[in-house]
């Protein structure tokens, strides 16, 4: 008899990003609901994809006989979950970025979680955002679960620090008075303090790490590292996500891991 399919409870730190203004909805849910099976990698039912998408059972129900009816999930009758189908898989591959070609960012990811037990973000820039596009979750007993596709403020945030300290002083500005503006009408933006941020990210240029503690989620901490790239590529940073007592303790070494796992992935040209 195959066993009945139970939902994992898991401990999940920060909330998963609503869809942005200008989405249609019913696009952007699609997207979510094969995001969440790639950050859970197991089937699921309806309703514990409707509670993730916070939508009533018969919508979600609707979204997913789509997705089964076009082939990229599988439903199984007899446990009544779905599963992404091997359509999905090939969805993508043709779309290569330099440091994921052959792997390598990922390789990179895989090492880190495997030395450090902590869970490991990719993070690129999204509009005034860092995001995380990609996570491994921690296997340590002192974790934090991290969400793929949540976001992080830019500038107050570990992977935003490191993301920011790959551009120029001028460039930072602008982007500080972006989201001033934005704060400024009431649209629940935090002002941010320029001048205080430009010595941040000074220091994070030439130490090569941001790190940062209770931040943005409390009893967390983000070390944060950019990737190489060369002109004209999309700036990455990747990341270790942990407990900010456990992160503090361990700051030297997880530095020194970082960079000696980054340098032996992405070796000086």
């Amino acid at each position: 008899m195959r066993k009945k399919w139970t939902p994992e409870k898991k401990h999940i730190v920060g909330t998963r990003p609503d869809l942005p203004d200008g989405v249609v909805k019913s696009a952007g849910r699609v997207l979510q609901i094969l995001e969440y099976f790639d950050e859970i990698q197991r089937p699921a039912n309806v309703v514990e994809i409707s509670e993730i998408l916070k939508l009533p059972q018969s919508s979600t129900s609707a979204l997913l006989r789509s997705l089964v009816a076009m082939g990229y999930l599988y439903f199984d009758r007899l446990a009544r979950t779905y599963m992404p189908s091997c359509r999905v898989a090939l969805l993508g591959n043709w779309v290569n970025h330099p440091l994921f070609m052959g792997g390598v960012a990922l390789q990179c990811m895989d090492e880190l979680q495997q030395r450090t037990g902590d869970a490991v973000v990719l993070a690129i820039r999204n509009g005034v955002w860092a995001q995380y596009i990609h996570v491994l979750q921690a296997t340590s007993m002192a974790r934090l679960q991290v969400t793929r596709g949540a976001l992080r403020p830019l500038a107050a945030s570990g992977t935003g620090y490191a993301l920011l300290s790959t551009l120029p002083d001028a460039e930072v500005r602008k982007i500080c008075h972006r989201i001033n503006a934005e704060a400024r009408t009431g649209s629940g933006f935090a002002q941010v303090a320029t001048d205080a941020l430009l010595p941040t990210l000074e220091e994070a240029r030439r130490t090569g790490y941001a790190f940062t503690t209770d931040l943005v989620t409390p009893g967390g901490a983000v070390l944060a590292m950019p990737l190489p790239v060369t002109d004209g590529e999309q700036a990455l940073v990747i990341g270790l996500a942990g407990i900010s007592e456990v992160q503090k303790a361990r700051r030297t070494e997880l530095i020194a891991t970082m960079r000696e796992v980054l340098a032996t992935h992405f070796p000086p040209r």
